[in-house]
């Protein structure tokens, strides 16, 4: 008995823990998130329903959002109607199984006759076939990853929400999902309640829930798109022409950055457009008289600035030359800035901090933000942030091995300081860098003597490769 049950442990490890556990960690032919800077994709399962449906693509179609309908086909089958206006208003629809049953359950016959019964009623509405399929619950077995990988393209989800309970209620919903609310992320959402495990009534709380998130995702820019767009994308995308070594060196390097944003509880100035991260440390160096007078001392308090270097690596892969990388990187500092003097004031314990502070290895450009820089002290710390920065760089850099060569000789990692009442004046006060040039040259009278694409170039060739000492 004992070796019957050990042996059906086997089977049912290879059959669906081991094909589960592989595609939810590392992604193994299944679609989970794309990529893009303003798109998202919102996912709706087990529909169609006959009355929460239509109240969902009516709102889809207000805020001219398309999203993908992931059908179970005995609903399809019975509410035809519905799957010919998803159709014809845009949207994507994919297959659910022909009934809402676990993989893990059922013979990879079985499975086969589900999907292909369903896809046949999908053809029988719209007119045309569907290749993309995400299973209930997204259990995989091992069938479904040798012989869906042809046909139809698994769809899993990067983020859900438990909206088929009723009891999470559309406040609590809409924080869960304002909190995923970025590019690239794919959103799970249900339609319809009728399923087992699900309550009745839970579709109405997502529906109040979703028209707040559609309104916060058209103030911030972001827009709905089909799965199958964002899987285009995603192929099309240039980090898709890097080599395998490089991508795997960068995941591991972005593994490395997550581990120390939790493990130093780094705080985020913009969590739903990430670029500048920060926390508040004390100063270990020399004494150094700051840009206003003041001198930091060591045991001062300072916010140390920490690049999102997903970010950066983004911005470095998709820029056609240094001049585009720069004026994206200054047009994303601008923005981000004014933020962070906010934050910094609102926070009784940042705004008694006496500096930002920072490394950087170019020594051009952080000036225009009001920085300063200073030497750092040669050392195991300036010689080790070195190496680290030069890594960067190369990554980030879309010429990146080549500056590397050509101007290795200075390329020497250096403070960069902002004290925190230039901080308040330039940004907090005034809103914004530009505001702060445009008051500066009025006093002066004279014009700026470098255009926008000098300075652009001049601060992105600074900030490309700024991170700060760990």
């Amino acid at each position: 008995m004992q070796t019957l049950l050990l042996w059906l442990f086997y089977i049912s490890s290879f059959y669906a823990f081991i094909p589960g556990l592989i595609t939810r960690i590392f992604g193994f032919r299944v679609f989970r998130r794309g990529s893009g800077e303003h798109e998202y994709a919102l996912t709706f399962d087990d529909g169609p329903d006959a009355h929460y449906t239509p109240l969902l693509l009516d709102l889809l179609k207000r805020y001219d959002a398309k999203a993908t309908f992931f059908v179970v086909g005995s609903h399809a089958e019975q509410n035809p109607e519905l799957v010919k206006r998803m159709h014809d208003e845009g949207h994507l629809i994919g297959i659910h199984n022909y009934v809402h049953k676990s993989n893990w359950l059922m013979r990879p016959a079985t499975v086969s006759k589900q999907i292909m019964k369903t896809d046949k009623i999908i053809h029988s509405i719209t007119g045309e076939r569907t290749s993309y399929y995400r299973p209930p619950w997204g259990i995989v077995n091992l069938f479904d990853l040798k012989k869906r990988g042809g046909k139809f393209k698994i769809v899993l989800w990067s983020a859900m929400f438990g909206d088929w309970r009723e009891r999470i209620g559309a406040d609590r919903l809409t924080e869960r999902i304002l909190n995923k609310l970025q590019p690239g992320e794919v959103l799970l959402l249900h339609d319809c309640g009728t399923t087992a495990g699900a309550n009745p009534d839970a579709p109405q709380q997502m529906l109040i829930a979703l028209e707040r998130v559609l309104e916060e995702a058209q103030s911030r820019g972001l827009k709905s798109i089909r799965v199958d767009e964002m899987i285009k994308a995603k192929e099309n995308a240039p980090e898709k022409k890097l080599p395998r070594s490089k991508l795997a060196v960068v995941k591991l390097w972005l593994i490395w950055e997550t581990i120390f944003h939790k493990a130093f509880r780094l705080k985020t100035v913009n969590p739903h457009d990430p670029l500048l991260h920060y926390r508040l440390r004390k100063y270990s160096g020399d004494t150094i008289e700051l840009d206003n007078g003041e001198l930091l001392r060591k045991g001062d308090k300072v916010v140390e600035l920490h690049f999102d270097n997903e970010r950066l690596f983004r911005f470095g892969i998709r820029s056609r030359s240094t001049v585009h990388l720069a004026i994206q990187m200054i047009r994303s500092m601008e923005k981000e800035l004014p933020t962070l003097a906010h934050q910094m004031m609102e926070n009784p314990a940042t705004r008694k901090a006496k500096a930002l502070y920072g490394v950087t290895m170019v020594n051009r450009g952080p000036q225009q933000f009001g920085f300063q820089i200073v030497d750092l002290k040669d050392g195991l710390f300036a010689r080790s942030t070195r190496l680290y920065l030069k890594f960067l760089l190369s990554v980030v850099h879309p010429s990146g091995q080549s500056r590397l060569k050509e101007h290795a000789q200075l390329l020497i990692p250096k403070m960069l300081l902002m004290p925190i009442s230039v901080l308040m004046e330039r940004y907090a006060e005034n809103g914004s860098h530009r505001h702060h040039q445009e008051m500066k040259r009025t006093r002066s009278d004279q014009p700026e003597t470098a255009d926008n694409g000098d300075l652009a170039l001049t601060a992105a060739q600074g900030l490309e490769s700024s991170t700060p000492a760990i």
